[in-house]
């Protein structure tokens, strides 16, 4: 009976996890909706603002938090910092095209990117080349130097075009909702 009941549970809870990896996207409610709005401009409201901005009691607003945290809806809180303020005022987008698309390459070069402190951003794309890279540096030499001794040091790289950013007219991390 007991070797059934555990049975039992480790099917539940294969279930379980099965269901957290293939994650389907949950129906989210005008509640959720408007405390997501409110936290993408200001993560740092205490729980009481949030909750009278968005026409809830703190303790369920706290809950509708929580819940949003644990499913993955809010993966994390940050400061984002101003580059040019902090001697960071370089921006570049990178083109990168590999030799090759075995997954060793593409391991190699992904555990590259992870790493490097100046990529902020990395998107596997389609077209003309593979990834599209988003870099910042504190000067145009820095970034030259980055290129030289470090990226195009990945035996995996093709070929690699940068567009420099000029004056940045958008910049905003809040997604539509």
């Amino acid at each position: 009976m007991k070797k059934a009941l555990q049975s039992n549970h480790n099917r539940r809870l294969l279930l379980h996890l099965d269901t957290q990896r293939n994650k389907i996207p949950m129906k989210l409610d005008p509640l959720d909706l408007a405390i997501l709005d409110q936290l993408q401009k200001d993560a740092r409201l205490s729980n009481q603002e949030l909750a009278e901005k968005v026409g809830l009691s703190p303790s369920p607003c706290w809950r509708r938090v929580k819940r949003l945290e644990e499913i993955g809806v809010i993966k994390e809180y940050v400061a984002l910092l101003a580059p040019k303020e902090i001697g960071v005022p370089v921006l570049a987008y990178a083109q990168v095209s590999l030799n090759d698309h075995r997954p060793e390459s593409s391991e190699r070069f992904d555990e590259f990117v992870r790493s490097s402190a100046q990529i902020l951003e990395c998107c596997s794309v389609s077209g003309e080349y593979d990834y599209l890279l988003k870099i910042a540096c504190g000067s145009m030499e820095a970034y030259e130097t980055y290129i030289n001794r470090e990226l195009l040091r990945q035996t995996d790289i093709r070929s690699m075009n940068t567009s420099f950013v000029l004056n940045q007219k958008k910049s905003t991390t809040a997604l539509p909702l």
